[in-house]
């Protein structure tokens, strides 16, 4: 359900996939879907191997990660709330690329952000769901788990991007709706973390 509400709440990812699916078609946004998630495999690897190992040894580094977690979504619903309402789908200077070109892209995007990293920093260890389970494939799980729903949002975005596109430019005041959509679901998870156990 987290994983969901993060989806659909607009941000840069989700935008880029529906101006995609806009200028170029629905394969296309289709693409870079599988590219972005795609990405997702190498943060959660980073995440699996790197904290895991910190969990296990110590109860106070898990409460550390847990807390820097729970923060850094308060901080982003803050960073959210101060930010302009505006969602841009000009597609008028989106250059055509070929399926491959935009896999690659959203690949490259998702990898090379470290954004995406701190925030499965952030997210993931609030929701490890076993104590005899090894952390590695629990992280491994969440991230399969993430990658599923996301791919799955992202590709109706696509799919329905054109209707959505309709409603944006149709509705001035869809804008205000998805900015609080995002506040509540950074804050929702937020706390959410902050009262979570190992």
């Amino acid at each position: 359900m987290a994983t969901a509400a993060l989806a659909i709440s607009p941000g840069p990812d989700n935008i880029y996939v529906l101006t995609q699916s806009i200028s170029n078609g629905i394969k296309y946004g289709i693409s870079t879907t599988a590219g972005l998630i795609t990405g997702c495999i190498v943060h959660t690897t980073f995440l699996a191997f790197g904290v895991s190992a910190l969990i296990k040894e110590n109860d106070q580094i898990f409460l550390v990660v847990k807390l820097f977690g729970a923060f850094y979504l308060f901080y982003l619903a803050y960073k959210v709330y101060n930010t302009k309402v505006h969602i841009t789908l000009d597609n008028t200077e989106i250059p055509k690329k070929s399926l491959s070109q935009l896999f690659r892209q959203g690949f490259i995007m998702n990898v090379l952000n470290p954004k995406v990293t701190i925030f499965f920093l952030a997210f993931f260890p609030g929701f490890l769901f076993s104590k005899d389970l090894d952390t590695v494939i629990q992280f491994y799980v969440l991230g399969l788990l993430f990658m599923i729903v996301t791919f799955f949002i992202f590709s109706s975005i696509a799919l329905l991007s054109g209707s959505i596109a309709k409603q944006i430019k149709k509705h001035s005041g869809i804008e205000i709706f998805l900015k609080w959509l995002q506040i509540i679901v950074f804050s929702g998870i937020g706390i959410y973390l902050l009262f979570s156990d190992k």
